[in-house]
């Protein structure tokens, strides 16, 4: 829980669905196994974006801990009763800390709920789709290679359309 942003890279590899994998490394990949598990991928990393921009803005506009500051202020000293004396905290900064690191912890379990979702999902991708391309990643770096393009692409048009459309609701 102390490492903030390390988040992001919690849930790649993190789930190993390695049931049933039946000769499917002998299967050829075709490009659309390969987009949709890209697409899996997005949807996840877009949620996961989602969800930090929340935690930041969470941090930075609060009105108890008053910004980013006083946040990693009380987070170097939350372990340390001393410390946390030293630094004057008032219960209502402990409280919205308190707030702050559940939302955390949730965090990392939406994301990997979220992503377990989308593989069990053969409409979306299916788990032996995720499994073959998985396994294929790992045996050919050229899959891989394919895969991570595939993602890089809808990252970027992802980004372009939230440029386009900023959010004006409300």
């Amino acid at each position: 829980m102390k490492k903030l942003f390390g988040l992001a890279f919690l849930f790649v590899g993190l789930i190993g669905f390695n049931a049933q994998a039946q000769d499917e490394a002998a299967e050829e990949i075709t490009d659309e196994e390969i987009a949709k598990f890209a697409a899996m991928e997005d949807s996840v990393m877009a949620f996961y974006e989602q969800k930090n921009a929340e935690l930041v803005s969470m941090i930075k506009d609060n009105e108890v801990i008053d910004g980013a500051g006083r946040y990693n202020e009380i987070k170097g000293a939350w372990d340390d009763e001393a410390k946390l004396a030293e630094i004057e905290i008032t219960d209502e900064e402990k409280v919205a800390y308190e707030a702050i690191l559940e939302f955390m912890g949730s965090l990392s379990t939406e994301v990997r709920e979220m992503k377990i979702g989308l593989i069990k999902n053969d409409e979306v991708l299916g788990i032996s789709t995720f499994n073959k391309v998985n396994k294929a990643m790992k045996a050919n770096p050229e899959i891989k290679e394919k895969v991570d393009s595939e993602i890089a692409e809808l990252k970027e048009k992802r980004s372009t359309e939230e440029e386009e459309s900023p959010s004006d609701a409300g």
